[in-house]
């Protein structure tokens, strides 16, 4: 796309203010702007060709639906973090503690942190699903209820 310059001063009314600012992104705010700005100081003569218009559109709407696909899958990956850190929920693990060694227990809880996602809780301890290096299940109880240490025989 070709820039002229403008030589006519512009208008104090229309014009709007530069700022810059530490962000390196543009969002769907200047893309209008600048395409408010391209619509202000084109040649009356020389429209802007509708193709390059439709192109620019379709090009910030790919974009914007890009950003919005981004943010979901965020948030689905979290959920799908926050659902495997439940299943580990009242199994046996073996977790690296960090300092050279390992520490085992029965995950009793699921904490959040807000950055580094979800942590199980061994004890009073928390440690990161990425210190998981052996699951295995609780061994069943052998506690018998009243239920099942009755015959069922009526007679």
């Amino acid at each position: 796309m070709t820039v002229n310059s403008v030589a006519a001063p512009i208008d104090p009314a229309i014009s709007t203010k530069v700022t810059t600012s530490s962000k390196q992104a543009l969002g769907s705010q200047d893309f209008m702007k600048l395409l408010a700005v391209q619509f202000q100081s084109q040649d009356p003569m020389k429209p802007m060709d509708d193709t390059a218009f439709i192109a620019q559109m379709a090009q910030f709407t790919s974009l914007s639906q890009s950003q919005t696909m981004t943010a979901e899958m965020v948030k689905m990956n979290s959920s799908q973090q926050l659902a495997a850190a439940n299943s580990f929920l009242g199994k046996q693990v073996v977790v690296d503690n960090g300092q050279g060694g390992t520490d085992a227990g029965t995950v009793s809880g699921v904490q959040v942190d807000p950055t580094d996602g979800p942590q199980l809780i061994i004890g009073s301890k928390a440690y990161s699903m990425s210190s998981v290096l052996y699951v295995q299940p609780v061994p069943a109880s052998t506690t018998t209820t009243p239920a099942d240490a009755s015959t069922g025989s009526g007679s």
